[in-house]
């Protein structure tokens, strides 16, 4: 099967997020009449109130606010990395129930295709002979009376591509993109992240346009480690903003 190419889809999410978030914060801090207050969220834009809460760090209320992905051409590395966020759902493509007779999709590394054609066609014919032998004991399993691709699966690498349908609430989000994001994440689930921050940021900017690794918001959390390259990083928000319009402030 040819390589895989990453997509990643905003499938679903809360109508209405930063009105939605609003609503929590304001029902904080507001008594009296609770229909009054719906009214308000209702009639007045909540960009700027948004916008206030999260610099005060009210972040809690961000967790009323879901967003759904559909993931694919990712690795089962990345899945490995991803199921670590544990407030969030997942469902994932299964390799139990799914046969991969007629070949599995894989991911092939930059670092190995900027070795060259060479490189990519070893690496291909690896990938080749890992089909090949999965194929072998789905018919030695198969021929005991085994369910063949729940053990033949074993032989298959961490290269395989797989699918997953994600959803994570907004403020297990900021938290996902300042760890994912960071120049030193893994540049696949780097990758990812950059793609699900910048749909997440279309639909509600006020509650993203300053996610992302923590150099954006002031020093490296990093410390001696950082990339050195926060006044670029910085930059390059600036831009994406800038070109979608989305400047908030």
């Amino acid at each position: 099967m040819p390589e895989r190419v990453q997509r990643v889809a905003l499938v679903r999410h809360t109508v209405d997020p930063e009105a939605l978030t609003a609503l929590g914060a304001r029902l904080c801090y507001a008594g009296g009449d609770v229909d009054r207050l719906l009214k308000l969220i209702e009639e007045k834009d909540q960009k700027a109130f948004v916008e206030k809460i999260m610099s005060m760090g009210h972040e809690s209320v961000l967790e009323h606010v879901s967003f759904t992905f559909l993931i694919e051409g990712v690795s089962r590395v990345l899945l490995a990395q991803l199921t670590r966020h544990r407030i969030a759902s997942f469902s994932v493509q299964s390799q139990r129930y799914v046969s991969y007779a007629d070949g599995f999709g894989y991911i092939i590394p930059p670092a190995i295709r900027d070795l060259g054609p060479e490189a990519v066609a070893e690496y291909e014919a690896q990938m080749a002979q890992m089909q090949s032998w999965y194929e072998g004991w789905q018919q030695k399993l198969g021929a005991a009376g085994e369910k063949s691709n729940e053990d033949a699966r074993f032989v298959l690498p961490n290269a395989c591509e797989t699918r997953i349908l994600m959803t994570m609430n907004a403020r297990e989000l900021r938290h996902f993109f300042a760890l994912r994001m960071c120049s030193r994440a893994q540049w696949e689930i780097r990758q990812m992240a950059t793609d699900m921050f910048e749909q997440c940021c279309r639909v509600a900017p006020a509650m993203f346009s300053d996610a992302g690794p923590g150099c954006l918001r002031g020093a490296c959390p990093e410390g001696a480690k950082s990339c050195g390259k926060a006044a670029q990083i910085r930059e390059n928000r600036n831009t994406f903003l800038a070109n979608e319009g989305l400047n908030t402030k």
